[in-house]
Protein backbone atom coordinates (compact mmCIF):
# COMPACT_ATOMS: atom_id res chain seq x y z
CA UNK A 1 0.00 0.00 0.00
CA UNK A 2 2.86 2.39 0.77
CA UNK A 3 5.47 1.42 -1.33
CA UNK A 4 7.80 3.88 -2.23
CA UNK A 5 6.52 6.27 0.34
CA UNK A 6 8.75 7.97 3.02
CA UNK A 7 6.51 9.12 5.70
CA UNK A 8 7.24 11.30 8.85
CA UNK A 9 5.33 10.01 11.73
CA UNK A 10 5.26 12.34 15.07
CA UNK A 11 4.44 11.42 18.21
CA UNK A 12 5.69 7.48 18.52
CA UNK A 13 4.62 5.97 21.41
CA UNK A 14 3.57 3.57 23.47
CA UNK A 15 0.04 3.70 21.22
CA UNK A 16 -0.92 4.39 18.36
CA UNK A 17 2.30 6.21 16.87
CA UNK A 18 4.44 2.86 17.58
CA UNK A 19 1.26 1.24 16.00
CA UNK A 20 1.56 3.30 12.87
CA UNK A 21 5.17 2.78 12.17
CA UNK A 22 5.36 -0.42 12.17
CA UNK A 23 2.07 -1.03 10.05
CA UNK A 24 3.53 2.12 7.49
CA UNK A 25 6.65 0.06 7.70
CA UNK A 26 5.14 -3.31 6.94
CA UNK A 27 3.17 -1.59 3.92
CA UNK A 28 6.47 -0.85 2.55
CA UNK A 29 7.38 2.86 3.26
CA UNK A 30 10.44 3.84 4.48
CA UNK A 31 9.64 5.46 8.10
CA UNK A 32 10.93 8.10 9.77
CA UNK A 33 9.51 8.30 13.49
CA UNK A 34 9.76 11.40 15.71
CA UNK A 35 9.16 11.54 19.64
CA UNK A 36 10.45 13.56 22.75
CA UNK A 37 11.61 9.84 24.14
CA UNK A 38 13.62 7.48 22.27
CA UNK A 39 12.90 4.22 24.07
CA UNK A 40 9.28 3.04 22.26
CA UNK A 41 10.95 4.39 19.12
CA UNK A 42 13.93 2.28 19.54
CA UNK A 43 12.35 -1.23 19.73
CA UNK A 44 9.90 0.04 16.78
CA UNK A 45 13.04 0.46 14.84
CA UNK A 46 13.98 -3.38 15.88
CA UNK A 47 10.48 -4.51 15.05
CA UNK A 48 10.72 -2.86 11.59
CA UNK A 49 14.06 -4.14 10.75
CA UNK A 50 13.23 -7.85 11.88
CA UNK A 51 10.55 -7.94 9.70
CA UNK A 52 13.03 -6.26 6.93
CA UNK A 53 11.79 -2.64 6.76
CA UNK A 54 13.54 0.52 7.00
CA UNK A 55 13.03 3.17 9.80
CA UNK A 56 14.59 5.85 12.01
CA UNK A 57 14.07 7.18 15.06
CA UNK A 58 14.60 11.25 15.94
CA UNK A 59 14.36 12.50 18.89
CA UNK A 60 12.99 15.67 18.84
CA UNK A 61 10.50 17.68 19.84
CA UNK A 62 8.02 19.70 17.57
CA UNK A 63 7.54 22.93 19.62
CA UNK A 64 11.24 23.33 18.83
CA UNK A 65 11.64 24.45 14.88
CA UNK A 66 15.53 23.72 15.40
CA UNK A 67 14.91 20.26 15.98
CA UNK A 68 11.88 20.20 13.56
CA UNK A 69 14.60 20.57 10.99
CA UNK A 70 16.82 18.37 12.40
CA UNK A 71 14.26 15.88 12.18
CA UNK A 72 13.24 16.28 8.02
CA UNK A 73 17.14 16.44 7.23
CA UNK A 74 17.75 13.52 9.32
CA UNK A 75 14.84 12.23 6.41
CA UNK A 76 16.06 13.43 3.51
CA UNK A 77 19.50 12.47 4.01
CA UNK A 78 18.47 9.08 5.06
CA UNK A 79 15.79 8.39 2.57
CA UNK A 80 16.06 10.82 -0.06
CA UNK A 81 12.57 12.76 0.15
CA UNK A 82 9.25 13.04 1.80
CA UNK A 83 6.05 12.30 0.80
CA UNK A 84 3.70 11.30 3.50
CA UNK A 85 3.50 12.87 7.11
CA UNK A 86 1.34 11.61 10.03
CA UNK A 87 1.16 14.55 12.76
CA UNK A 88 -0.24 12.55 16.08
CA UNK A 89 2.04 14.55 18.70
CA UNK A 90 -0.33 15.75 21.46
CA UNK A 91 -0.27 17.00 25.01
CA UNK A 92 -3.43 16.89 26.94
CA UNK A 93 -3.79 19.44 29.91
CA UNK A 94 -5.88 17.10 32.27
CA UNK A 95 -9.30 15.96 33.10
CA UNK A 96 -10.30 19.57 34.02
CA UNK A 97 -13.48 21.37 33.00
CA UNK A 98 -12.49 23.75 30.60
CA UNK A 99 -12.70 27.00 32.73
CA UNK A 100 -10.86 25.69 35.31
CA UNK A 101 -8.41 24.11 32.67
CA UNK A 102 -4.75 25.87 33.85
CA UNK A 103 -4.12 28.24 31.07
CA UNK A 104 -0.52 27.19 31.14
CA UNK A 105 -1.32 23.60 30.48
CA UNK A 106 -4.37 24.87 27.17
CA UNK A 107 -1.34 26.74 25.87
CA UNK A 108 0.91 23.94 26.42
CA UNK A 109 -1.52 21.35 24.04
CA UNK A 110 -2.05 24.09 21.64
CA UNK A 111 1.63 24.54 21.06
CA UNK A 112 2.11 21.06 20.47
CA UNK A 113 -1.20 19.71 18.76
CA UNK A 114 -1.21 22.60 16.27
CA UNK A 115 1.46 24.99 16.21
CA UNK A 116 4.21 21.57 16.67
CA UNK A 117 1.85 20.40 13.53
CA UNK A 118 2.65 23.46 11.42
CA UNK A 119 6.42 23.59 12.51
CA UNK A 120 6.86 19.76 10.93
CA UNK A 121 4.36 20.61 8.36
CA UNK A 122 6.04 23.86 7.08
CA UNK A 123 9.48 21.88 6.82
CA UNK A 124 8.04 18.64 5.04
CA UNK A 125 6.24 20.61 2.45
CA UNK A 126 9.15 22.02 -0.02
CA UNK A 127 10.18 18.22 0.14
CA UNK A 128 7.20 16.83 -1.16
CA UNK A 129 6.43 20.05 -3.70
CA UNK A 130 9.79 18.62 -4.89
CA UNK A 131 8.27 14.94 -5.38
CA UNK A 132 5.23 16.42 -7.28
CA UNK A 133 3.33 14.79 -4.56
CA UNK A 134 2.28 14.00 -0.36
CA UNK A 135 -0.20 13.34 1.77
CA UNK A 136 -0.38 14.57 5.33
CA UNK A 137 -2.99 13.15 7.64
CA UNK A 138 -3.89 14.77 11.32
CA UNK A 139 -5.27 12.68 13.91
CA UNK A 140 -8.29 14.49 15.42
CA UNK A 141 -10.19 12.98 18.89
CA UNK A 142 -13.86 12.66 18.26
CA UNK A 143 -14.40 14.66 21.27
CA UNK A 144 -14.06 17.54 19.23
CA UNK A 145 -17.51 16.25 17.98
CA UNK A 146 -18.81 14.03 20.67
CA UNK A 147 -17.75 16.78 23.52
CA UNK A 148 -16.40 14.85 26.90
CA UNK A 149 -16.38 16.70 29.82
CA UNK A 150 -12.89 16.91 31.16
CA UNK A 151 -11.90 16.90 27.64
CA UNK A 152 -12.17 20.80 26.81
CA UNK A 153 -8.37 21.62 26.58
CA UNK A 154 -7.72 18.75 24.68
CA UNK A 155 -10.21 19.34 22.32
CA UNK A 156 -9.47 23.07 21.60
CA UNK A 157 -6.29 22.26 20.41
CA UNK A 158 -7.44 19.37 18.19
CA UNK A 159 -10.71 21.73 16.89
CA UNK A 160 -8.28 24.12 15.63
CA UNK A 161 -6.11 21.78 13.96
CA UNK A 162 -8.97 20.29 12.17
CA UNK A 163 -9.05 23.45 10.49
CA UNK A 164 -5.85 24.12 9.62
CA UNK A 165 -6.47 20.43 7.70
CA UNK A 166 -8.63 21.98 5.74
CA UNK A 167 -6.98 25.20 4.51
CA UNK A 168 -3.60 22.62 4.12
CA UNK A 169 -6.14 21.05 1.77
CA UNK A 170 -7.40 23.93 0.08
CA UNK A 171 -3.51 25.86 -0.28
CA UNK A 172 -1.64 22.52 -1.25
CA UNK A 173 -4.01 21.01 -3.50
CA UNK A 174 -2.04 22.51 -6.53
CA UNK A 175 1.18 20.98 -5.91
CA UNK A 176 -0.32 17.34 -5.49
CA UNK A 177 -0.64 17.61 -1.56
CA UNK A 178 -3.55 16.25 0.23
CA UNK A 179 -4.26 17.24 3.63
CA UNK A 180 -6.96 15.19 5.40
CA UNK A 181 -7.90 14.06 9.40
CA UNK A 182 -8.49 10.60 11.03
CA UNK A 183 -10.69 11.71 13.71
CA UNK A 184 -10.11 9.31 16.47
CA UNK A 185 -12.58 8.19 19.14
CA UNK A 186 -12.02 5.18 22.17
CA UNK A 187 -8.84 3.63 21.29
CA UNK A 188 -7.71 0.64 23.18
CA UNK A 189 -4.09 0.99 23.98
CA UNK A 190 -2.05 1.78 27.11
CA UNK A 191 -4.01 5.28 27.37
CA UNK A 192 -7.34 3.89 27.87
CA UNK A 193 -6.14 0.85 29.93
CA UNK A 194 -4.95 3.36 32.49
CA UNK A 195 -8.47 5.29 32.31
CA UNK A 196 -10.20 1.63 32.69
CA UNK A 197 -7.84 1.09 35.83
CA UNK A 198 -8.19 4.46 37.59
CA UNK A 199 -12.01 5.07 36.39
CA UNK A 200 -12.68 1.22 38.27
CA UNK A 201 -10.74 1.85 41.42
CA UNK A 202 -12.82 5.13 41.73
CA UNK A 203 -16.20 3.36 41.42
CA UNK A 204 -15.80 0.22 42.96
CA UNK A 205 -16.30 -1.71 39.61
CA UNK A 206 -14.39 -4.07 37.65
CA UNK A 207 -11.96 -2.72 34.73
CA UNK A 208 -14.50 -5.32 32.44
CA UNK A 209 -17.49 -3.19 33.75
CA UNK A 210 -16.11 -0.39 32.69
CA UNK A 211 -14.91 -1.31 28.75
CA UNK A 212 -18.27 -2.89 28.62
CA UNK A 213 -20.06 0.73 29.39
CA UNK A 214 -17.97 2.24 26.36
CA UNK A 215 -18.42 -0.63 24.27
CA UNK A 216 -21.99 -0.82 24.57
CA UNK A 217 -22.25 3.23 23.44
CA UNK A 218 -21.14 1.76 19.14
CA UNK A 219 -22.55 -0.41 17.00
CA UNK A 220 -19.93 -2.90 16.76
CA UNK A 221 -19.61 -3.55 20.72
CA UNK A 222 -16.27 -3.08 21.33
CA UNK A 223 -13.00 -0.72 22.03
CA UNK A 224 -11.45 -0.17 18.55
CA UNK A 225 -7.61 -1.21 19.31
CA UNK A 226 -4.93 1.53 18.06
CA UNK A 227 -3.50 -1.33 15.96
CA UNK A 228 -7.03 -1.74 13.69
CA UNK A 229 -7.53 2.04 13.43
CA UNK A 230 -3.99 3.01 12.44
CA UNK A 231 -5.07 1.38 9.15
CA UNK A 232 -7.36 4.17 8.59
CA UNK A 233 -4.31 6.75 8.80
CA UNK A 234 -2.41 4.34 6.13
CA UNK A 235 -5.10 4.08 4.22
CA UNK A 236 -5.15 8.55 4.17
CA UNK A 237 -1.53 8.48 3.13
CA UNK A 238 -1.67 5.55 0.27
CA UNK A 239 -2.56 6.42 -3.16
CA UNK A 240 -5.76 4.37 -2.87
CA UNK A 241 -7.24 7.80 -1.44
CA UNK A 242 -5.17 10.19 -4.78
CA UNK A 243 -8.81 11.86 -4.92
CA UNK A 244 -9.72 12.59 -0.87
CA UNK A 245 -8.20 15.74 0.40
CA UNK A 246 -9.93 18.04 2.84
CA UNK A 247 -11.89 15.14 4.17
CA UNK A 248 -12.86 13.54 7.67
CA UNK A 249 -12.51 9.95 8.73
CA UNK A 250 -14.71 9.03 11.89
CA UNK A 251 -13.08 5.96 13.38
CA UNK A 252 -14.72 5.10 16.09
CA UNK A 253 -16.41 2.20 15.79
CA UNK A 254 -19.60 3.84 14.67
CA UNK A 255 -19.67 5.58 18.30
CA UNK A 256 -20.26 8.97 16.33
CA UNK A 257 -22.09 8.76 13.16
CA UNK A 258 -21.86 12.41 11.11
CA UNK A 259 -25.40 13.63 9.54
Amino acid sequence: MLQDEVVVITGVGPGLGSKLAVRAAAEGAKVVMAARSADVMKQAEKDIAAAGGEAVGVQCDVRRPEQVAELVETAVARFGTITGLVNSAFGHPGWFDLLETPEKAVRRSMDIILFGALNVTREVVPHMKAAGRGSIVNVGTMTTRKPMRGEGGYAVAKAAMATATQFLALELGEHGIRANQAVMGWLDGPGVRFYLKFTAEARGITEQDVYDEIAARNPLGRIPTDDACAGAVLYLLSRHASEVTGAVLDVNGGEYMPA
